[in-house]
């Protein structure tokens, strides 16, 4: 099964708290995961406290990343806000598989066009 990395919420009614975490694609949202990888809190306030809004382990973030695991847009979104290294991994790995994609759509358009 495809593994991505999702949020999952957590915290009470009204105040929303999430984990950034790796998953199977078919879990469930707030269900079974494999690792979390950092922590958001929208409701937090970093001037007037001194947590950090947005917390990653970017050296898992990177491993998983690297094994094949997909951000979901919400998920990216929170990567790019809290690190800038991990916004150009996944900006790089992104555009090498949507440049893989077009080469293979190019090879199949051709392999019919001689076909034919």
């Amino acid at each position: 099964m495809a593994v991505v990395i999702r949020l999952s919420r957590k915290g009470q009614k009204k105040r929303p708290f999430y984990r950034l975490v790796a998953a199977e694609k078919g879990s469930k949202r707030d269900g079974r995961f494999l690792e979390i990888l950092g922590t958001y809190n929208p409701m937090l306030e970093e001037e007037k406290e001194n947590l950090p809004k947005i917390s990653l382990k970017e050296d898992r973030i990177q491993y998983w990343l690297g094994n094949g695991a997909l951000p979901t847009k919400v998920a990216r979104s929170v990567i790019f806000k809290g690190s800038e290294t991990l916004k150009k991994e996944i900006t790089e790995t992104e555009n090498a598989r949507i440049e893989k994609k077009r080469a293979k759509r190019k090879a199949r358009a051709a392999k019919q066009k001689s076909a034919a």
